[in-house]
């Protein structure tokens, strides 16, 4: 009997991150504290379009109500506690709390008043590494947290061209 060929399969790539790998950038107000881009298709070369990370919410701070028209995001909470709203319905949301949220779905997460909440985000597809990135300032490990600062002064063109659907404008860039 004649041999058959066999078809190998198409190996993917593999990256590993460590705990201090990833470019990761200080907020400005509303939310302060600070995201860290931990991988996306970019920098994978994977065929899925996605990016994943983690972001800190200073204690009492929040991120802006908003939605994104052609994403879906999931939300894991690593430390810390809040409130996610979504759809103007507040849920609590604690380590080990998970939130799924589909297209143009309006949310909002807010820390708690007693210590920074930080969670894990995939967006699907990706951008939001992009975004957090062009409204950032860079930060290393060794940093002290800056002073709170402004959102950019053309953040409304930064959300059309990566993410966001829809803002919430009631909040003042420029307070701090």
């Amino acid at each position: 009997m004649a041999a058959t060929p066999t078809t190998r399969p198409v190996l993917g790539s593999v990256h590993v991150v460590g705990p201090t790998g990833g470019e990761s950038f200080w907020q400005p107000v509303p939310a302060n504290g600070f995201v860290r881009n931990i991988l996306n298709q970019a920098t994978t070369g994977g065929a899925a379009n996605f990016s994943i990370g983690t972001q800190t919410v200073a204690a009492g701070c929040f991120i802006r109500e908003h939605t994104h028209a052609d994403n879906e995001e999931i939300i894991f909470v690593l430390d810390g506690h809040g409130i996610a709203r979504l759809d103007g319905i507040d849920h609590p949301i604690e380590k080990g709390s998970a939130v799924y949220i589909g297209r143009n779905r309006r949310h909002h997460f807010l820390a708690a008043a007693d210590r920074p909440l930080t969670f894990f985000w995939l967006m699907m597809p990706g951008g939001l590494d992009r975004f957090f990135a062009a409204i950032g300032r860079p930060r290393t490990l060794t940093d002290a947290a800056p002073a709170p600062f402004p959102r950019p002064e053309n953040i409304a063109e930064i959300e059309r061209h990566t993410v966001f659907g829809w803002t919430d404008n009631s909040f003042d860039p420029n307070s701090t």
